[in-house]
């Protein structure tokens, strides 16, 4: 069992940047791949980035690469999601995952664990 509990949400004017981390319980985190999804209202969750268990691979969406860097530390038991140039369109609650997988998934039911999420708002 994981549990994830995700930070560093809030609102920034766009062009903005913010740094999402997402804690997780346990000893066992570096056994998890782990990915950022995020959910705006009335909209589908989506992928937004992935990274590998050991933090050598990463994948993300299209529309925020350049933009987004997922990493992660294994001795804090933490992901991170450094997100700069926010636009509008960011505006989303932020949710981490952890997935038994090697490589990070970019599909929702490839992850057994899900935080709470953090709510992101990109003013203009």
């Amino acid at each position: 069992q994981v549990q994830l509990v995700e930070s560093g949400g809030g609102l920034v004017q766009a062009g903005g940047s913010l740094r999402l981390s997402c804690a997780a319980s346990g000893r066992t985190f570096s056994s998890y791949a782990m990915g950022w999804f995020r959910q705006a209202p009335g909209k589908e969750r989506e992928f937004v980035a992935a990274i590998s268990r050991s933090g050598g691979s990463t994948d993300y969406v299209d529309s925020i690469k350049g933009r987004f860097t997922i990493s992660r530390d294994n001795a804090k038991n933490t992901a991170y999601l450094q997100m700069n140039s926010l636009k509008l369109e960011d505006t989303a609650v932020y949710y981490c995952a952890a997935s038994k997988t090697i490589l990070g998934p970019t599909l929702r039911q490839k992850y057994d664990y899900w935080g709470q999420g953090t709510q992101v708002t990109v003013s203009s």
